[in-house]
Parts: C-alpha cells; sequence; structure tokens
C-alpha cells in the first residue's frame, strides 16, 4: 500500500542532533526513520548501475555477487522471477563458470579462482532455483578442494547491542551520498551492496516483538447521506486540512511533504464551486509549489517515491490548463517508468506492464491502479500502449486462471491463481494472505481494496463491461459488497486485519465505481445498494464532528492513523461518491 510520510533522510536526522544526541549516550530505534525504505532508496541507484547487456553489476564477479547476495537478503528479498534486474545478473555470473566448477571474471582469465568463486558461490546460495543448483554443487566442490566448507563475503560487523547497531545505522546512513550509493576500497557498487545488507541486519535486530491482536471496535451505524451533507462535510474536513498544514504545505513540522501535499490538493479541489476564496488559494499556492519540484526528466518528487508523488502530482494539477505543460511531461515520465521492453522485461517477466513505487524492483497493482489514474487524468488515450501494457500485469494480479499465468514455487510451495475473479497486491502475492488448497497449492487471497482497483485499471485500459474479466471481477465485488470492513482479510490470526486500509478502500470503492458507470450495487442477497448515499453516510459517520477530520482508530497501518492523509481519503471518496 501506499507510503505517504516517508521523511527525508536528513530531516530524520537532523531531529536526532537537535535532540542533543552525543555519542556517549545510547540511542534507540525510534531515532532511526524507517531502514526499510532507506534500503529501497539505495537499491534504486544499485539496479541504475546494471549493464543492460551483460547483466553484470560493477563490471565483475564480485560486484555482481554482492549485489545478488544483498537483493535477496533485503527485506523484499528479491528472486530471479522479479526481473532482469536479478535474472539477468544471475546469468552473468553462470556464464562464467568454468568447467571445474570454479568462477573467473571474463577480463582477468589468468587470475586467482578462490576468491571470486567464494562470491559467486554466495550469490548462488541465496538464490536456490532450478539454474543454480548445479552450478552451485560444482562451486562448493571447487571451495572443499581448498579446505572452505562454505561460501561467504566479506560482510560489515554489525554489533550485538541494540545502541551498536544503531549508531552503526546511523553513521552508514552519515556516509551515504545523497544519490543512494556508498564508496570506499572496494568501488561504489559492491560497497553500496555491503551497506544495504548491513542495514538489513540491523533492521531485522531492532525488529520490536510482535504485538498480541488487538480488539477492533465495530463502525457506528449510518444512514444515506444526502448532497447537502455531503458538501457540508467535505467543507468541514477541508478546514481540518488547511489547519493542520503549514501554509499550503503538508507534511512533518518544517519538512513539507510533495505527495501528501498533493494528495491534500486533491482533497480540497472537491470542495464545491465556488470555493472560500481561502481555500482557493491554499489550492493555488500548493499547486505552483508542488511544480517547483518537476525534475528535467518530468517526473516530480522529492527523491522518493516518485511514481507515487508523481501521480498524484498530476492528479492535482490536471486541475489547471495552465499547468497542462507540466502535467505531459510527467505523464511521459511515468509512462517510461513502466515495466516493458524499454528496462529489458517481456511479457514472460512476471511483472511486465507494471510500476512500482519509483523503481521497478517489484512493482504492484496498488501504485500501477494510481499511475494509471494519473495517465488518464493527464488526457492519455486508452488505446495508449501503456494500458495496453498494463493488462498483463492486471491479469496476474486476478484470481482467474483462464487469464492469469503466474505460477510461482516460494519455499517449496506452488503458488497459482485462483478463480475468484478478484485480486490480490500482485502477481502471486496478497497483502490478505493466501488460501491452502488440499494439495497444498496456495492462492492469493483476494480482497476489496484491490479489487476495486483492478476494476478501475480494467476501465482506464478501455475493457467493456461485458469482458470477461470485467465480468469476474465485478461478481467478486458484488458478492463482497460491505461499508463496514474491507472484504477478503481473514479475521481469524488478526481481528484487526479487515480494517486494514479502510480509508483507501473507501477511495478506491469510489473512484472504481463512478468511472465504471454505475450507481447501484446488488449484492450476494440479492439487496440493491445506492452505493454513493451510502458510503457517504458511512464515511459521514466516522467524521470527528469536533474537527471535521478522519482517522482509522481500529487499525493505523499504512499511515491510515494520521487524520491528515485519511482526511484526503475521505475527502476524495466523497467527491466520487457527489457525482
Amino acid at each position: 500500500m501506499l507510503r505517504l510520510l516517508t521523511l527525508p533522510l536528513a530531516i530524520a536526522l537532523s531531529g536526532l542532533a537537535l535532540a542533543g544526541l552525543s555519542s556517549a549516550q545510547a540511542p534507540s530505534a525510534d531515532d532511526l526513520p524507517d531502514l526499510k525504505d532507506e534500503i529501497d532508496f539505495s537499491i534504486r541507484w544499485l539496479r541504475s548501475t546494471q549493464n543492460p547487456e551483460t547483466g553484470a553489476y560493477g563490471g565483475d564477479i564480485e560486484g555482481t555477487a554482492w549485489v545478488l547476495f544483498a537483493l535477496a537478503k533485503s527485506p523484499r528479498k528479491y528472486e530471479r522471477p522479479d526481473g532482469p534486474f536479478v535474472s539477468k545478473a544471475l546469468d552473468y555470473l553462470l556464464s562464467l563458470q568454468r568447467e571445474d566448477g570454479s568462477f573467473v571474471d571474463a577480463d582477468r582469465p589468468e587470475g586467482t579462482s578462490l576468491g571470486t568463486t567464494r562470491a559467486a558461490a554466495a550469490a548462488l546460495s541465496v538464490h536456490i532455483g532450478d539454474r543454480t543448483v548445479a552450478p552451485l554443487g560444482k562451486a562448493l566442490k571447487v571451495l572443499a578442494s581448498e579446505g572452505i566448507d562454505a561460501p561467504s563475503l566479506e560482510q560489515i560487523e554489525v554489533p550485538g547491542d541494540a545502541p551498536g547497531a544503531t549508531r552503526l545505522a546511523i553513521q552508514l546512513l552519515n556516509d551515504r551520498a545523497p544519490e543512494g550509493s556508498w564508496d570506499g576500497a572496494k568501488g561504489k557498487v559492491t560497497e553500496t551492496a555491503r551497506a544495504i545488507e548491513a542495514l538489513t541486519r540491523i533492521r531485522s535486530q531492532l525488529a520490536p516483538p510482535a504485538q498480541p491482536a488487538g480488539k477492533p471496535s465495530p463502525l457506528p451505524r449510518y444512514s444515506p447521506a444526502t448532497r447537502v451533507d455531503i458538501d457540508e462535510a467535505v467543507l468541514r474536513g477541508a478546514r481540518f486540512l488547511i489547519a493542520a498544514g503549514e501554509g499550503a504545505r503538508w507534511g512533518a513540522p518544517g519538512a513539507p511533504d510533495a505527495g501528501l501535499t498533493a494528495m491534500v490538493t486533491s482533497a480540497l479541489l472537491e470542495v464545491p464551486q465556488p470555493r472560500p476564496a481561502d481555500i482557493q488559494a491554499v489550492i493555488d499556492d500548493a499547486l505552483g509549489w508542488l511544480v517547483t519540484h518537476q525534475k528535467p526528466n518530468g517526473s516530480i518528487h522529492q527523491g522518493r517515491l516518485a511514481n507515487y508523488v508523481t501521480s498524484a502530482s498530476i492528479m492535482a494539477l490536471a486541475s489547471e490548463p495552465r499547468y497542462a505543460d507540466q502535467v505531459l511531461r510527467a505523464r511521459n515520465w511515468l509512462i517510461r517508468l513502466q515495466a516493458d521492453e524499454g528496462e529489458g522485461y517481456s511479457e514472460g517477466d512476471l511483472y511486465y506492464g507494471g510500476i512500482g513505487y519509483g523503481g521497478d524492483e517489484r512493482p504492484d497493482l496498488s501504485n500501477l491502479q494510481m499511475s494509471l489514474e494519473a495517465l488518464a487524468a493527464s488526457g492519455l488515450s486508452r488505446d495508449d500502449a501503456a494500458f495496453q501494457r498494463a493488462l498483463k500485469f492486471l491479469e496476474r494480479c486476478q484470481n482467474r486462471s483462464e487469464t492469469n499465468d503466474v505460477e510461482l514455487t516460494r519455499k517449496g510451495i506452488v503458488i497459482k491463481s485462483g478463480n475468484d475473479g478478484g485480486a490480490g497486491y500482485a502477481p502471486g502475492d496478497s497483502k490478505a494472505g493466501f488460501v491452502q488448497l488440499a494439495d497444498g497449492t496456495e492462492v492469493p487471497r483476494s480482497y476489496g481494496s484491490m479489487t476495486y482497483a483492478l476494476l478501475k485499471s480494467f476501465v482506464f485500459a478501455g475493457l467493456s463491461k461485458d469482458d470477461p474479466r470485467v465480468e469476474a471481477c465485478w461478481k467478486w465485488l458484488c458478492e463482497n459488497y460491505t461499508l463496514d470492513v474491507n472484504p477478503g482479510f481473514d479475521p481469524g490470526g488478526d481481528p484487526v486485519a479487515p480494517y486494514q486500509g479502510l480509508y483507501y478502500y473507501f477511495h478506491t470503492m469510489a473512484k472504481a465505481l463512478d468511472v465504471y458507470g454505475v450507481d447501484a450495487v446488488i449484492d450476494a442477497k440479492g439487496v440493491e445498494h445506492d452505493w454513493r448515499a451510502e458510503l457517504a453516510g458511512r464515511l459521514l459517520s466516522l467524521q470527528d464532528r469536533g474537527n471535521g477530520s478522519w482517522a482509522n482508530r481500529n487499525a493505523p497501518r499504512w499511515w491510515e492513523g494520521n487524520p491528515v492523509l485519511a482526511t484526503s481519503y475521505a475527502l476524495l471518496s466523497l467527491g466520487a461518491a457527489r457525482k
């Protein structure tokens, strides 16, 4: 799901200094920014260094082995199916194995093979698959003949105590270049991979213990809302958002965030015209600020979450014709970002046609649907190749075996498509977990927010209502219609799970049903629902009557506990329902 409030590293570290933390004091994990985000940021830099022809990183075995090792060990645990940034690098390593099992760099055929063989074997040992088992076995025999019982890489030593590990993380992040790389004796590629792997171990070491599942509070009863009710609620929410910002900027104190500002600005645009002069002035100021972050390549961001921020900015800026040029440039960048032939992908690749947070390491349906909505808002024709490429990715997210060709093996478990017509988070993956079949095969669980995202994306891609893919998606949504939870999550293990992403669910539902062009949904019991009035009524029942805000009290995951984000989702949902 979308991460909106990732702080720039400089802000996080300057906050540490402002707190008076000295080297003699014991820091805690709370002093660190989100290490997963920091690791993602540096992986995107690493990926940009890959040789598109050979697949190598750093031009040799050690650099490539280190990158592959860091990718597999990272929080997202990248594998061969994730794309050519992994698969081509593995193929490069395998191409350098000699008949005797050793690995030697192509430009140093007479050099020693022990170090390069140890490095290659270490990389292969974390990328076990049909194509790597035999080569790894041969390499291990070579090492054993030299008295080496296990492959290894020279890792950064991480202190075993939490304060020491935290200090090392702070030091590493302070030493990192703005582009996301590290430099040192082994060169930028290898040193960056080593730092990423060390930060990954630190993150695991500092992870808080799992908390027992809480008991959620059922949502209050609600009644269908009228247009007057909606307009009043939107205005109250807008007043809250303006009060919560610093001028026309939103984010952490003193650290305005372009992504959050774009979301809030789109939410303020839902205030009916003619808008109060002060609200319009804030909108105008915010739009002007957003375009100051446009890069020469057309993207709009502050260094992180480039796809999300650019997409959110397009949707806000498209409301004003005077920003048509900026929108066009941003749109063209989004199209280039798509995982397609330009990045070495083909239709057979798992993530072909997708778009991720800002690199293409692992695209997902949440990011893709936002990009497709931005492309549509920019005026891109539904016949454009970008929409058609996206269809392959969308099919692989849908549980419909007729069009979903995904079959993966992860940790010995076969994962393949189900047939309920709904959607998970990404090909072969779901934030709602998996359903295990009688033969041990697992199917990604379909859930509400992603199935509405699928429907909306199908519409943007030009599919008609009688297309079998759309019909299957619509059937799931009708059978699971609800405004009480995000349907599809299994409450058995965690009763809070169905409340995760609730406002994102409302937002995606409203946008999808609006663009799909229906005013009524008939549920599994045959009951007809005026979704516009009911969704508005549900949202009004959750609004804080004191300050006009919304927040997800049951499940703050995915930043929905932040009232600025939740209120933005609510206003956007009400705007779509009002139409």
